[in-house]
């Protein structure tokens, strides 16, 4: 959605989308919104409590049935596993997606994990899609004036043109763009912290190519989870770069991690959307 700073604020119920990777500050700067008044929609919350839900329990019921004790207690339905997902605790989405490698190493074998990588895929698709419907009922039912879309570090992966269509028509797009200093804070701690990652299939073919050559192994069991994460990591981040650029470019608008930084209010942010919309009006 492209407007000028007039039309920016002359609308009446702002919603935005914050695009970028995962510890650029989409969550930080939702937070403070959602203070604020603001309609807090978070992707993967969505991708867990409506399109991943039954997976996610079906993982960790698994799991619990290999151990006697409580098999039996499932078995019976003496207990009943539920997910205890919040915006600010995730755990279970990421612990679903998993890493890839040697199954003792507490890895997955790369068939489930292209099942589990494809199941999320789609799940995402779902959630952004939702967007327009969720704008509607923050204002209808609950008295939102204004919305923020969390999306996911992994929407520019979607290759999905009606998902943009979607958040274009219904939103505002901000792209979070890592300063430099920034680059290397982000890569540092996902080596120093190696989380599950959401990867394009035809990529991830790529990666492991790489990284099994390389490392001179012969089978995908033999990666070492979190080395993989670790290696795979800076090569992602800068593989999505250019495709948050490309969104931004013919959507939406691009701020720095340096600006989001400087926000600490719902006028700080307004003010910094104005002096986006005015840099990329004035190109």
């Amino acid at each position: 959605m492209k407007l000028t700073v007039e039309q920016f604020r002359r609308r009446e119920h702002k919603s935005i989308t914050l695009l970028g990777m995962s510890g650029v500050g989409k969550t930080r700067l939702s937070c403070i919104l959602r203070e604020a008044d603001w309609f807090h929609y978070s992707g993967d919350y969505r991708i867990g409590t409506r399109y991943l839900d039954e997976p996610i329990l079906d993982n960790i019921k698994r799991q619990a049935m290999q151990v006697p004790f409580l098999r039996d207690l499932l078995r019976s339905d003496s207990i009943s596993i539920h997910n205890n997902l919040t915006i600010d605790h995730l755990k279970p989405v990421s612990s679903f997606l998993g890493k890839l490698g040697n199954p003792e190493l507490g890895g997955l074998p790369l068939a489930e994990y292209k099942h589990r990588q494809r199941l999320h895929l789609n799940a995402e698709i779902a959630a952004m899609k939702d967007v327009p419907a969720f704008i509607e009922k923050a204002q209808s039912i609950y008295g939102y004036e204004n919305f923020i879309n969390d999306a996911g570090g992994s929407v520019c992966e979607l290759d999905d043109q009606a998902v943009l269509d979607v958040l274009d028509r219904h939103t505002l797009i901000v792209y979070i763009q890592a300063t430099a200093e920034d680059e290397q804070v982000l890569i540092e701690r996902a080596k120093s912290a190696p989380k599950p990652l959401f990867y394009r299939e035809p990529f991830l073919d790529e990666l492991l190519d790489d990284y099994m050559t390389e490392k001179a192994l012969q089978f995908p069991s033999q990666i070492e989870p979190d080395d993989f994460v670790r290696w795979s990591f800076p090569r992602l981040f800068y593989s999505r770069i250019p495709r948050y650029e490309a969104i931004a470019n013919s959507y939406g608008y691009t701020v720095t991690t340096d600006e989001i930084a400087k926000v600490n209010d719902a006028r700080d942010f307004v003010e910094l959307l104005e002096d986006a919309i005015g840099r990329d009006t004035c190109r």
